[in-house]
């Protein structure tokens, strides 16, 4: 296999929940060595799960993502066996040390030595609490690349303002668009967090900028990331809008400004649906075509996209006749054969074996030493000439430490063995011990 194009660069993972850890698995997948930094005496909430040792309430009662543990079984290490982590910690390395007392900061001065980036998505303020502000960790590398990912920046009245994505979300605007538009209270909005999928790529992007820059100029630097404003970028148009205009947009459903119809409708059997877009007038013909609609190809009311999108309630009933006489799979490839934009609405089960993605080969089986053999989302993007594939499967808490402190970090048998009797160095949480 060709050398990935991240090989040789290490990075000091100190992320947590989802947005930072899905930018360095990004870095990871291409062959960054990326070493989670995790302790014993700290559980990372909605990380490697949302506790050490789910109980027995909470394993009948909880949400199926609360839950999400391999076959349904916690296990002995639940930590190691939950979706919520294991769905981006493949390529990556873990080791464990306690950073809040005077011998963890040691290792991971050591650690820092020999890396050459350091990502926290922590809120504002917590590294440097930890002794570990990017003042201190350039005194111990001045060369060092150091990424933090408040909510809100590091600055302003809401930086200290601690926040899941869907808490942001908010604050920025994008809650309002979502949801249906007899939803007035928001009750029903979508529950999939935007902001920390576009955290991810956004953080990989800043991180490999500055080490770009680091090779040109042999300078390190600090970068800033506040996910809310990485976020803000992708409702530019609404921002925009508001403030030439005066004209604030509400939730649509699944209606678009821009193309009418546009929506998803239900078929043949339950809860089952297809989505169909019609994106100018052109489309809308052939659409009438397909379905022998011609008396509403010639109407005027349909003809042009400022009288669909004055009329798309009826015209969202008569197509909902016509899929509920369908499956989703036979709506759309009728559709898709003359050339209207259509596609099944696949649950996540469904989308595990479909066609297209099997014959792509994009989901990779990885045998996991405690949640068994997977099939796991595969590599974001196709490289010719450094082509990426999962390597390692998600790594277990303290997996690592073995490299990292006998091997990396050149610790003796001695001083390791007097690290993990001080708590540093081990694989279960303090409070999971009993």
């Amino acid at each position: 296999m060709p050398p990935l194009p991240l090989e040789g660069i290490r990075i000091a993972d100190f992320t947590n929940v989802y947005s930072g850890p899905y930018g360095t698995m990004m870095l990871a997948d291409f062959g960054a060595e990326v070493i989670r930094v995790e302790s014993l005496q700290y559980f990372p909430n909605s990380t490697r799960g949302t506790t050490p040792r789910p109980s027995h309430a909470l394993m009948s009662t909880g949400s199926r993502i609360v839950v999400a543990y391999a076959d349904g079984d916690p296990g002995d290490k639940p930590w190691n066996r939950h979706a919520m982590f294991n769905c981006h910690a493949r390529n990556k390395m873990s080791m464990t040390v306690n950073v809040r007392t005077p011998e963890g900061l040691d290792v991971i001065k050591r650690l820092v030595q020999k890396s050459d980036a350091v990502v926290d998505n922590y809120s504002a303020g917590v590294m440097d609490r930890m002794g570990l502000s990017y003042e201190v960790l350039r005194g111990w590398k001045p060369d060092i690349v150091v990424m933090q990912m408040p909510a809100f920046g590091l600055s302003g009245p809401y930086m200290r303002t601690q926040a899941f994505g869907i808490g942001v979300e908010g604050p920025c605007g994008f809650t309002s668009l979502r949801g249906y538009t007899d939803d007035v209270t928001y009750q029903h909005v979508p529950s999939v967090v935007h902001m920390d999928t576009a955290s991810g790529p956004g953080s990989a992007f800043a991180l490999l900028s500055a080490l770009y820059y680091r090779d040109r100029t042999g300078e390190g630097q600090f970068i800033e990331f506040p996910q809310a404003e990485n976020m803000l970028q992708n409702l530019g148009e609404f921002f925009l809008d508001a403030q030439m205009n005066q004209r604030p947009y509400g939730p649509m459903g699944n209606h678009h400004p821009r193309m009418a119809p546009h929506n998803v409708y239900p078929c043949k059997a339950p809860k089952s649906w297809v989505a169909i877009t019609v994106a100018d007038d052109a489309e809308w013909q052939r659409l009438c075509h397909a379905l022998g609609w011609l008396t509403s190809a010639m109407d005027n009311r349909y003809r042009t996209l400022s009288g669909r999108l004055e009329h798309q309630d009826e015209i969202d009933a008569a197509l909902a006749e016509w899929t509920r006489e369908r499956t989703p799979q036979e709506a759309a490839q009728y559709l898709q054969d003359h050339q209207v934009t259509a596609g099944p609405v696949l649950s996540v089960a469904a989308a595990y074996q479909d066609p297209h993605l099997r014959d792509r080969g994009f989901f990779e089986s990885l045998t996991h030493p405690e949640a068994g053999k997977h099939e796991y989302p595969g590599i974001l993007w196709k490289m010719s000439h450094t082509p990426a594939h999962l390597r390692t499967p998600p790594c277990c808490l303290g997996e690592h430490n073995d490299y990292v402190y006998g091997t990396l970090l050149e610790y003796t048998a001695e001083e390791i063995q007097t690290l993990t009797e001080a708590g540093h160095i081990g694989d279960t949480y303090v409070e999971a011990q009993a």
